[in-house]
């Protein structure tokens, strides 16, 4: 069986995202599944391999297709974006900015064009962004805007347990005035259809609550009472099985241990302590209802031990290996529903 081609892209050379992909492309595990290409430059790439002790041979090439992809290589394509006598680890830079902008427009061009089957990101930094004059905040932002996807669907898993997001990055009080029973209703509908296409056929979805014990019945809040609870009821009508709303207290132990498919989380933090908890590491993060599919470490630069060795490249490698799980099945239903 042809093994999938799953493009890395090295993030923030000033980051730890260059020695988190030289770690975990010595791993036969990862060959064994997949080959991986790596998009970003070759200077940037042979530095992290002496500030890890790695020896590992870099193998150049302009086209998916020619890569080696055997254990003991690592096959990139050098964008040569990254003046290495002026690189500063740990630090926000313009060239940095810049470079990991197109690490991942030129990753997102090869999986629209079908040359690659999914992709895994390492962290970008918001900052060197900014100071680039790359217009967008981060990974979320550049997908939706070069797909021309509306809205991407961020889910984490970590040991069977999935987790969805309702909002991302917004203050507490703003998620709370965006819970509506409309929004949550097209919500879980497109969780549920995100479910199917990562292969689970009938999925069971519970719905955590915004508010302590899911507000008692309005003694604590009235967003369950107002949107949630209606919002279930009417999902349940249309045949969709989902629960809830939950304690946010149990509703993720309850699905880690088998009874519940994924969790619709209301709020960032909400989720995002809910899974961390379990393990921060192999915590990953996929982007839904793209044409390809996305997977992420769950970590940022790491600016403060970036250009040390010191890093764990335990995410990266689950990444990749989820991206090499989903990647082909998530490609072949996206094109049968197109």
């Amino acid at each position: 069986m042809i093994k999938p081609i799953i493009a890395i892209t090295l993030g923030d050379p000033a980051g730890v995202g260059p020695e988190i992909v030289v770690k975990a492309l010595r791993k036969k595990e990862i060959y064994d599944v997949c080959n991986p290409l790596v998009i970003g430059d070759y200077g940037v790439l042979k530095k992290a391999l002496q500030i890890t002790n790695i020896s590992l041979e870099l193998n150049t090439v302009s086209n998916p297709c020619d890569g080696k992809y055997t254990l003991g290589n690592i096959d990139l394509i050098d964008m040569k974006n990254i003046n290495i006598e002026t690189l500063e680890y740990g630090k926000v830079q313009a060239q940095c900015g810049k470079a990991a902008f197109d690490y991942l427009s030129y990753a997102i061009k090869l999986a629209l064009d079908k040359k690659v089957t999914a992709i895994a990101t390492t962290p970008l930094n918001k900052e060197s962004f900014k100071k680039a004059g790359v217009p967008y905040i981060g990974h979320t932002e550049v997908l939706e805007s070069l797909t021309k996807v509306k809205d991407p669907l961020t889910m984490f898993e970590v040991k069977g347990l999935r987790t969805f997001f309702y909002s991302r990055h917004v203050s507490l009080k703003h998620a709370c005035e965006l819970i509506t029973k409309e929004g949550i209703e097209e919500f879980a509908v497109r969780c549920q259809e995100a479910l199917r296409v990562l292969g689970i056929e009938k999925p069971h979805m519970a719905i955590a609550g915004l508010n302590p014990h899911s507000g008692e019945h309005g003694l604590f809040g009235d967003e369950e009472v107002k949107y949630i609870y209606p919002a279930v009821e009417d999902l349940r009508k249309k045949g969709i099985d989902i629960s809830g709303p939950i304690g946010a207290d149990s509703v993720f132990y309850q699905a880690l241990n088998g009874k519940y498919d994924a969790v619709l989380s209301l709020y960032h933090d909400q989720g995002h302590i809910a899974t961390k908890m379990v393990d921060f590491e192999r915590t990953i993060s996929l982007t839904n209802n793209m044409p390809f599919l996305r997977t992420s470490v769950d970590h940022g630069t790491a600016f403060d031990i970036a250009g040390t060795g010191k890093v764990s490249d335990v995410s990266m490698v689950e990444a990749i290996l989820l991206a090499a799980k989903y990647g082909p099945r998530f490609l072949k239903e996206t094109q049968k529903n197109n």
